[in-house]
């Protein structure tokens, strides 16, 4: 399927004027295909492919995609094409996506809603967003633990939703009483009381546990769903292996953004300032931690004598590249992983990568610049060390975007030897520009 939402991709890019091909290829596609591929496009080719999605399609194509780029793309939108958009929203999709919209737009889309899934809402705002209460799925099969089993086998036959594998018992008042599964319920006799079959080993999920937990939970259970309820045992929902792979798969993609400073609901493409002003301000605490090195190695002043500022500077010029470059790094090699870098976009990108380079290089110069004159009294000292933490962040830039691509088709893993390659090529041309720039300008 990588392969296939590559193929997309590309299309989205070098068709964007025949809107009936594009059309009709993204119909062969599910929701968080398109929505991957969308994210692996400029912005600008992103709103023209969104005009050739079908009205039907797009509320679930929406909430697929990253927060981030949920954001841009709504700007993007007039009143009447958002108005139309939430039209349909059910109370998942719009837990999903409320993070990302303004109160005038979820006030609309709960308007829109029927009672059932406004109170779903309602249930489901009240928990922080790493807790199971706010993610519940009501797609379940509930019945009265007075019922035999004829009427059981009965409602299976109107409908069974995905991840269902036994039926929740409740009373009167909606606690949960216990749980049977489908091979004992078919095993049994139809005239037999269904309260006869519950599984006495089937536990319950507390509605204001973590996501980890419960995905524990539930992978210890050998279920494919639990039961989720309140501190007083009414029955809310379930949690499934849906929910739980998701929940993994997210809080591993968070964890490895994260080692550079980013969120994982980054856009690939987002706008150059945006990107800026994220990576710089882990690029500015990085700065804090390099100033520290450098005075410990200051407090060797004596012994390295004429060369003594440039020695003490140096491990800052190499640091502001080594994590410039990571953040860089972390995000191709997610997008490679994701099939969302082709040929197509790369050049694109790279582009995108130089400016935010570019633009922080310029930042961070002047202040770092501005620091270095004020603790060696030295203009020209600041003006070096400036100039030579353009030149990194660049090279940083450019290393981090092209050594995870072609690490990728030498079929060796970027995620695993680039950073080791990535800190090695910035810290030599953080060196080189730096002492360089020094010989000529201070010797």
């Amino acid at each position: 399927m990588q392969s296939q939402v590559t193929q997309l991709i590309e299309h989205l890019i070098h068709d964007e004027h025949s809107p009936n091909s594009i059309s009709q290829m993204m119909s062969e596609f599910s929701p968080d295909d398109i929505a991957l591929a969308l994210e692996s496009i400029p912005l600008d080719q992103r709103r023209q492919a969104w005009e050739n999605i079908k009205q039907a399609n797009r509320l679930d194509i929406l909430v697929e995609m990253r927060g981030e780029s949920r954001q841009l793309l709504l700007k993007e939108l007039d009143d009447n094409e958002i108005e139309n958009l939430f039209a349909d929203v059910d109370a998942a999709g719009l837990l999903e996506i409320t993070d990302s919209l303004p109160d005038r737009l979820v006030d609309l889309a709960l308007k829109q809603m029927d009672n059932k899934q406004r109170e779903y809402y309602q249930q489901g705002i009240v928990y922080e967003d790493d807790i199971v209460g706010r993610w519940i799925d009501h797609e379940l099969l509930i019945a009265s633990q007075s019922i035999r089993v004829a009427e059981a086998i009965r409602l299976l036959k109107k409908t069974t939703p995905n991840y269902t594998d036994m039926i929740y018992l409740v009373n009167r008042t909606g606690r949960w009483v216990g749980c049977v599964k489908f091979d004992k319920l078919f095993k049994a006799h139809e005239h037999e009381p269904i309260s006869n079959l519950i599984d006495e080993e089937c536990s319950v999920i507390q509605a204001d546990a973590t996501l980890s937990k419960a995905a524990e939970q539930l992978e210890k259970s050998t279920l494919s769903a639990l039961p989720v309820v309140d501190n007083n045992l009414i029955l809310l929902g379930r949690f499934h292996a849906g929910l739980a792979l998701e929940t993994l798969r997210l809080e591993n993609e968070a964890q490895h953004m994260s080692t550079a400073g980013l969120n994982e609901e980054s856009d690939l493409f987002a706008p150059v300032k945006r990107s800026a002003a994220t990576r710089g301000i882990w690029l500015g605490i990085n700065l804090l931690t390099a100033f520290l090195a450098s005075a410990f190695i200051g407090l060797f002043e004596a012994t390295l004598q004429q060369v003594v500022a440039l020695a003490v500077l140096m491990p800052v010029v190499a640091s502001m590249g080594g994590i410039a470059g990571s953040q860089t790094l972390t995000l191709i090699v997610r997008g490679l992983a994701l099939g969302q870098i082709t040929r197509s976009n790369l050049k694109s990108l790279l582009s995108k990568e130089l400016k935010v380079g570019w633009l922080n290089g310029i930042v961070w110069a002047i202040i770092i610049g501005l620091v270095t004159y004020w603790w060696f009294n030295n203009s020209m000292l600041g003006a070096v060390i400036g100039l030579a933490i353009i030149v990194n962040i660049l090279m940083a830039a450019l290393s981090g975007v092209l050594i995870p691509v072609l690490l990728d088709k030498l079929r060796i893993d970027p995620a695993l030897s680039g950073s080791v390659i990535l800190t090695t090529v910035t810290d030599c041309a953080g060196f080189v520009a730096f002492l360089g720039l020094g010989t000529l300008l201070l010797l």
